[in-house]
């Protein structure tokens, strides 16, 4: 389990919790003068465990979604890469990230969950991650809200979920989490 709070949050959160923390976004810049950017050196200096890199709400160009990732493996930071399909999964595995999230942009925070709605798209992204970049674990997004949601992503491959909406919007967010955490179990 981790957690990607806002980045003004960053430092504050990763001092007061035990689960790795991850930025919301990175830029692939060096640091210095870069006002409005996200240098890998500064979730760094924020004591995260590492970010997620081109989510569907911030997405990069290819070039940058490998210097990205290239960035925070230098500093041994942790890249979460996103991708909306099977095609642009097995694109973004090239990358070497240590998690793949495979999650379409249409399904996030919507009601019905990736692996029930486009169950091909999930077991699909495993596959073709696999063949790239085996080292890679496969992360399902989009709709997960329950344990059954969890479950599904399992056993279609996926090492894990990505979620926000379910927690976020909840009106008992623990709970939701524990529900979520039930699909492992």
């Amino acid at each position: 389990m981790a957690i990607a709070p806002a980045t003004p949050d960053l430092a504050r959160v990763a001092s007061r919790v035990a689960i790795p923390v991850l930025a919301q976004h990175v830029d692939p810049v060096d640091a210095g003068p870069r006002t409005g950017f996200v240098p890998p050196e500064a979730i760094r200096a924020a004591g995260v465990w590492g970010s997620l890199v081109n989510h569907s709400e911030h997405p990069l160009p290819p070039t940058e979604v490998r210097s990205a990732v290239e960035r925070l493996h230098a500093l041994e930071l942790v890249a979460v890469v996103c991708a909306g399909d099977v095609d642009v999964a097995r694109k973004l595995a090239a990358t070497r990230p240590a998690y793949l999230a495979v999650e379409p942009p249409e399904l996030i925070g919507g009601k019905r969950a990736v692996s029930t709605a486009r169950p091909e798209v999930v077991s699909g992204a495993v596959a073709a991650v696999r063949e790239v970049s085996p080292g890679t674990r496969v992360l399902c997004g989009a709709g997960v809200h329950d344990r059954t949601d969890v479950r599904k992503a399992l056993e279609l491959g996926a090492s894990g979920v990505l979620v926000a909406s379910a927690v976020t919007l909840a009106a008992d967010p623990r709970a939701a989490i524990e529900e979520l955490l039930a699909g492992f179990l």
